[in-house]
């Protein structure tokens, strides 16, 4: 029973990490296509710059939790995903700099190398995320050890460039509604059109995804089992819908909240279809890690879970008061040059 509980405590934080995390990555990668001029690049920075490092919070979080709760799989998951983490770690870190410097950089040639700076430091965590849950779903040659075995290239193929394509294309169009919201005038219009534009590639993007998993994975196998589950499924749909038309009707905010609920329903339509399994093995079924055999002690789930109990509300309760007192149209007036 504690298993399951923090597989879904795990899955929680990485699914509000997409969620929140996910409209300054699509920010960030459109900024090359939607900054115009220097004002445009400031209201960009200005739409993320109160929320991207609380944001961060919930990665610290994912992270932490996975070390926690299920030691085994963290050990497995880094050596078999060392390269695209790190690439992760190096993207995040340019990222900051980028947004940091790029806000109060003076001369023309700074602000364009730092704007496509951080084009790249935003791309490349989003396409990486996709690469490494795509495989995770799929599994890996993965030992009785949990040591990967085989080279770095298998964990690029058409399935896992399908996954990270999506989440490439879910984020900036969930980066644009947040745009829309946040700035007015031609940036907020420049930012709604090509949130019709990507919401169409997103909506292809999906069904090319799932269509993969069906054939790829064994995803869809608790859904056959039990067909209660189909409404998470159902409610990506019916979010992706209300997006589509919210968006046509010029509601940004409430574009933007479906957006949030079609990013949480893809997660959790992968994680539902998931478990038991935390890395599936490729080798031999054997040995795969799941939740039971990758998880802590009885006792440190148990101290973990008071922990967590404690300071999870803290955090939300916190990012909940800087989206009230920042949630407003950036101007100079409620976000004066620093």
């Amino acid at each position: 029973m504690l298993e399951t509980v923090w597989f879904c405590i795990w899955g929680f934080t990485w699914a509000v990490y997409f969620m929140l995390d996910g409209f300054d990555l699509g920010i960030g990668s459109m900024q090359p296509i939607l900054a115009k001029n220097n004002r445009d690049r400031r209201d960009l920075y200005l739409s993320m710059g109160p929320f991207w490092d609380a944001n961060e919070v919930w990665l610290v979080a994912a992270g932490g939790i996975t070390f926690a709760a299920f030691p085994s799989f963290y050990a497995s998951m880094f050596s078999a995903l060392y390269s695209p983490l790190m690439l992760i770690l190096f993207a995040l870190i340019l990222r900051a700099a980028s947004i940091e410097f790029g806000e109060d950089a003076s001369s023309p040639a700074w602000k364009s190398i730092w704007q496509w700076c951080l084009a790249l430091s935003s791309f490349l965590p989003a396409f990486l995320f996709g690469v490494i849950f795509a495989n995770i779903f799929l599994g890996m040659p993965i030992d009785a050890s949990g040591i990967y075995n085989g080279p770095v290239t298998k964990l690029l193929n058409s399935y896992t460039v399908a996954g990270g394509t999506l989440f490439v294309l879910i984020f900036a169009l969930h980066g644009c509604l947040w745009i829309t919201v946040k700035v007015q005038g031609p940036l907020q219009a420049r930012a709604g059109r090509w949130a019709v534009l990507i919401w169409h590639a997103t909506l292809v993007m999906a069904v090319v995804f799932l269509s993969l998993s069906a054939a790829k994975t064994d995803l869809f196998g608790i859904y056959m089992r039990h067909w209660a589950f189909w409404f998470i499924p159902l409610i990506f749909v019916v979010a992706m819908s209300m997006t589509r038309l919210w968006i046509g009707q010029a509601h940004w905010l409430k574009a933007w909240w479906a957006s949030c609920i079609s990013i949480l329903s893809l997660v959790t339509f992968g994680l539902a279809g998931l478990y038991p399994f935390l890395l599936k093995s490729s080798l031999d079924k054997t040995f795969s890690l799941t939740i039971h055999n990758a998880a802590s002690s009885p006792m440190t789930l148990k101290i973990m879970l008071a922990v967590v109990l404690v300071f999870v509300p803290i955090i939300i309760i916190y990012q909940g008061w800087v989206y009230l007192f920042f949630g407003g149209k950036t101007d100079e007036d409620t976000y004066p040059k620093h």
